[in-house]
């Protein structure tokens, strides 16, 4: 990611940048492109951290769908933490705003601490609405829709939910769409409606196994059990 204007490179020209500047001051005293190679740097410091913590976050959760007992990777919190800091030099607020829903991501889902999450889903959510990207505008209000549910406010979590599934939608993310429904089908069972819930999770089924989210649909079965 590259908060800046003009084109963005990708950490093949990065790299191959800081070899363009280190012969451009060694052998020609020229110092003037060392800042903004750093800065290439920390960008591409910043999505590999990223990246790793995502992948480090996908095992928990593989493990955890497994029915194995996940333990948190203590490098991932300090993986998120390094990027969102390295974003906020860059001036990148796209990429802070996607760190900063990692963060919050891990308190919730990996500590089960609401209460640290949500101020850090809340601020990557306003970055993400101010740098237009309504990817992770979309996770963040999933999961503050989750943390609301949790805390018994259904209005507000159906509301999140709902505009976390029309950003999911414009964006083409129809797996997100399916997951969410499981959350309304839930706010409706809590509200007797239970009618209700069975045809939402009936539409989830059917966007689930229709784009290959399989485990979203394994999901669906379990709560169709359940409420």
């Amino acid at each position: 990611m590259d908060g800046g204007a003009g084109v963005v490179m990708g950490a093949d020209d990065r790299i191959e940048r800081i070899r363009t500047v280190y012969e451009q001051v060694v052998f020609g005293g020229d110092a003037l492109g060392l800042d903004d190679a750093e800065r290439g740097l920390d960008a591409v410091e910043a999505d590999a951290a990223v990246g790793r913590g995502r992948l480090l976050h996908a095992r928990f959760l593989n493990e955890r769908t497994a029915g194995l007992a996940p333990v948190e990777d203590p490098a991932a919190l300090p993986l998120f933490e390094r990027a969102a800091t390295l974003y906020q030099r860059l001036g990148d607020v796209r990429g802070e705003g996607e760190a900063l829903f990692w963060i919050g991501c891990l308190y919730q889902v990996v500590r089960r601490d609401n209460g640290a999450a949500v101020p850090i889903l809340e601020r990557s959510r306003r970055l993400a609405a101010q740098a237009g990207d309504e990817a992770t505008e979309a996770d963040a209000l999933r999961h503050l829709g989750i943390a609301a549910h949790a805390a018994g406010r259904l209005d507000e979590a159906r509301e999140r939910l709902e505009e976390s599934s029309r950003l999911w939608r414009r964006t083409g993310t129809l797996p997100g769409v399916a997951a969410n429904m499981i959350g309304l089908a839930y706010l409706d069972a809590a509200r007797d409606r239970r009618a209700d819930a069975m045809a939402t999770l009936d539409e989830a089924y059917a966007i689930a196994t229709t784009h290959g989210a399989r485990a979203v649909a394994r999901q669906i079965e379990q709560v169709r059990t359940e409420i």
